[in-house]
This record gives structure tokens, sequence and C-alpha cells, in this order.
């Protein structure tokens, strides 16, 4: 029989994602709608071994919804990851009287809320936030559509200076491992290429590429490079491998960094955290718990912690072909 849930936790943990804040907000006030406190877990799980919590009440988080960042503060916790840590995080959980949590990261942190439950049978509910949508069981996670935004911008921007002095631009984005951002991302800036970590494009086929761009008439060119793409082993190396064998290019680089996870959240973020964090909550009152909340098809729906952890997200193949025919 499901524990009665009296007192529910929240935390950020892993990168910061444009969100975090808005779910932080709808966890906070739906605890409050259905009368069951909420703390507020500060620097992800080494807070909770260290026992930095707040009490969270809806006016607690006035003005958030539109703010970038997370008000919790988020940390790597290496200790999270010993069982002295697990136990010690545990202990500081019961003297407050939290009976659940909800974590609001990535893949890493629902794996620390799934040993945490397989361990004290503590319920876990988990909110993707990361801007790369890499998460299976989830068509957008949280911060994504606003980095898009952010990356779509300063395209746009690099493509006026491109186009003024007849230049080759290299714009590396974010995505270690999946090339949503730069595919999308790409796409929606017009470049005339995008390498992603799925697709090996490989080197001669990108020279073969650029070389048609120029005798098709094309004065600069946009190539969006996500960071994991394994055409180059850094973005630098392979500008010097583009003007050594295209020398009438003018190549730069910029790599748009950190700069992808700030910024006011887009509405889209902002509904999208609203009613995740929602289903975290009322999920964790009706008695569930080891699921993670996402969206698909436009509905809310829960996927099992260790689906979304171990599922890998598949790049879109029609966006791929999209991508080729825009860039002719």
């Amino acid at each position: 029989m499901p524990k009665t849930i009296k007192k529910v936790g929240v935390l950020t943990s892993g990168g910061d994602s444009p969100g975090m804040n808005a779910a932080i907000r709808a966890v906070v006030r739906t605890c409050a709608y259905h009368n069951i406190e909420c703390i507020g877990i500060y620097r992800g799980y080494q807070g909770m071994i260290e026992g930095d919590f707040k009490e969270m009440g809806p006016r607690s988080v006035n003005n958030i919804v539109n703010k970038g960042g997370t008000i919790l503060k988020s940390a790597r916790s290496v200790e999270f990851r010993t069982p002295e840590g697990r136990k010690k995080a545990h202990e500081n959980l019961v003297k407050a009287g939290i009976d659940a949590l909800v974590v609001i990261g990535g893949d890493g942190s629902f794996t620390g809320g799934l040993i945490f439950n397989s361990e004290y049978d503590f319920p876990v509910m988990g909110i993707p936030g990361t801007i790369d949508n890499d998460i299976f069981g989830t068509s957008f996670t949280l911060g994504y559509d606003t980095a898009l935004n952010t990356v779509v911008d300063c395209i746009d921007k690099i493509r006026d200076t491109a186009s003024s002095h007849n230049r080759l631009f290299f714009v590396e984005v974010m995505g270690r491992d999946a090339g949503h951002i730069a595919l999308n991302a790409g796409i929606g800036a017009g470049a005339e290429e995008i390498l992603i970590p799925e697709e090996d494009l490989g080197l001669d086929r990108l020279l073969d590429s650029l070389q048609k761009s120029k005798a098709s008439g094309k004065s600069s060119s946009i190539v969006v490079i996500a960071e994991g793409d394994k055409i180059g082993k850094n973005v630098f190396e392979l500008k010097d491998y583009v003007e050594a064998n295209l020398p009438e290019y003018d190549v730069r680089v910029s790599v748009l960094g950190h700069m992808q996870r700030g910024g006011s959240p887009s509405c889209f973020d902002r509904v999208l955290a609203s009613r995740l964090g929602m289903k975290a909550v009322e999920s964790l009152l009706e008695g569930k718990s080891n699921y993670m909340v996402g969206l698909k098809e436009d509905k809310v729906v829960l996927t099992p912690l260790e689906q979304a952890i171990k599922g890998k997200s598949e790049i879109d193949r029609e966006l791929l072909k999209v991508s080729d025919i825009m860039s002719t």
C-alpha cells in the first residue's frame, strides 16, 4: 500500500536549463493546491547530503516563471555516488519529514534517484531538464525550445557578417551525444551543412558540399556542428582542414558555448514546465514512483525512470532529408 505523502522535496541537478524555475514553481504551487508541504533542496543531491533545505510556499516562487537558471542552484555530487553519502541524504530527508522527491534534471540525476529509491524505497519522480533533448520518453525536455531559439538568433547574426565578408563560418552548438539542437537550429537558420553525432558526413563529402555551394553562387556559408560530432577532433581542426583543402574559403569559427543554457525561457518551455511539474506531484499523490513525466503527442505521459535512463532518443530522419533538400 503506497504511503501517504504529506511533504515533497524538490531539487534541480546536473546542468541548468531554462524552464527549471518554472518547474519548481509548478511543483510548489501544486503542493499548496493539494494542502501538502513543499521543501526546496538547494544544490541538488549535495544539498540533500548537507541538509540544505528550505520550506517553500506559493509566494516564495513569485516572479520566477520567466527566469533562466535555477533558484535552487545545482551541483555535481561525488559523495552521493557512495552508499555513505546516500545514507546521510536519507537521514536528512527523514529528519525533515520529507516523504517523496521530485528530481528536475537529466539521465545522471535520474540514475541517482533510481538508486536512492532501490536502497530506501523512497518515492521519486523525475522531470526532464536538459537543453540537449536527449532523454527517452519525451518529445521535449525543459530548456530545449529556448536553446533552439537562442542558437537560431545567434546564427542569424553570424550570417550577417558572413555575407558581408564572403566567409565560411563553423558554428559549434551544444550536443555532446545528440544532434537535436544542431539539426533543428541548422534548418531553422538555413545552414548549408549540419554535422551531428548520429550521422557521419565524412570529410570528403563535406568538402564536396562546400565546393558545390561555391560553384552554385553562394558567397558565404554556415556549417552548424554539434560538439559531439566525430568528423574531426574538434571544430578548430576541422577549420584548418578545410582551409588547407579549399584555400578559396575564408573560414571562421564561433563556439556558442554556455550562452545556449541561459536566458529567459520561451513560452513553450514555461507551459511545458508547468504541465510536467503538476503531473509529477499528482503522480506521487496517486502512489506512483520511479517515473519520469514527459510529453508525447502533446499529452503528458509517464515513463519508468529505468527506461528514460537506458532508452535512446532518436534523431528525426525526416529532418535529415529536409536539411539536405533545403541546403541545395
